[in-house]
């Protein structure tokens, strides 16, 4: 007797390690993995779909904020299967991923980008946030009233006497800098490459006199920036929404329906002014993201 209850207390705990240990490896694998770039921007968002993430679904979420090199080095790491999810811009994966130089509608951008990106790296668009974050360029606006600088034609006779600032991406792009110079005869004196967290500082600091920038910019306003037109419609429309790879979809098809929730809650004018409160106001990006779905009545 004393032998079959021992065998059968072994047993037991036997079953009930299995158990643990099963269990403690299925979560291990239920991680979802975000990346962004580095952009204010991005963190908001980044956080935005963690938090619906986490309350709709039963997976954890990790975050990877600021990657250097932005789409240049995410996109590789996803198809690798580094990461699961990531926010892009129309615009970029078009020009910048795929290499299309074809000019076509912010719908058929959309439609291609859906079939071409789950052809060749078997990713997914799931929904776009609803703002176009689009490429503009900003000069101070003292300078732009004095010399009644509105357009990006506008600037060009300047040119010669100013310093341009972009990121290292602009200067590589295929809707960069060098075609954008060809485009409005622009002829700089002399250019600088800048992380995209210091544009602001260094045209603010006069160390540069145009820069690029994103429409969505919460620092426009707090560096007395003015945007001009871009008259030639050189840059092509950056709708933002997210990429995920369908081994993550297949894997975890809840989170279909969750990042959906995303499609459509932003306007440029909402973003831009998240913008503001995580870079002027200096409120945390988690806290804004929060408060901001909780407003939409999603949290």
């Amino acid at each position: 007797m004393k032998k079959r209850k021992w065998t059968a207390l072994l047993l037991a705990a036997l079953l009930c390690g299995a158990f643990l240990i099963g269990g403690c490896a299925g979560k291990s694998g239920d991680t979802i993995k975000i990346a962004t770039k580095p952009m204010t921007e991005q963190f908001i968002l980044s956080e935005m779909l963690a938090a619906l993430i986490e309350q709709d679904t039963d997976l954890e979420v990790e975050i990877t904020k600021g990657i250097a090199g932005g789409t240049g080095n995410i996109h590789p790491a996803m198809v690798k299967g580094d990461f699961d999810l990531y926010p892009e811009y129309t615009g970029t994966a078009w020009t910048d991923v795929l290499k299309n130089t074809e000019e076509v509608t912010p719908d058929e951008m959309y439609q291609k980008l859906q079939e071409q990106y789950k052809d060749q790296f078997n990713m997914e668009w799931v929904g776009l946030y609803g703002f176009n974050n689009t490429y503009t360029l900003a000069v101070k606006e003292e300078f732009a009233e004095q010399n009644k600088i509105e357009t990006f034609s506008d600037l060009a006779s300047f040119t010669p006497d100013m310093k341009f600032g972009a990121e290292y991406d602009f200067y590589e792009r295929e809707d960069g800098y060098d075609p954008l110079c060809e485009t409005y005869g622009y002829q700089f004196g002399s250019t600088s490459d800048l992380d995209i967290g210091l544009k602001y500082q260094a045209i603010g600091a006069d160390e540069v006199d145009v820069i690029n920038a994103f429409t969505t910019d919460g620092s426009l306003g707090a560096y007395e920036l003015k945007t001009l037109e871009d008259d030639k419609n050189f840059f092509p429309s950056y709708y933002c929404g997210t990429i995920v790879r369908e081994e993550a979809l297949e894997a975890h098809p809840e989170l279909r329906d969750v990042l959906m929730k995303m499609d459509g809650i932003l306007t440029d004018e909402e973003m831009a002014q998240l913008n503001y409160r995580v870079e002027n106001d200096k409120e945390d990006e988690k806290t804004v993201a929060i408060d901001f779905l909780t407003q939409k009545g999603l949290l």
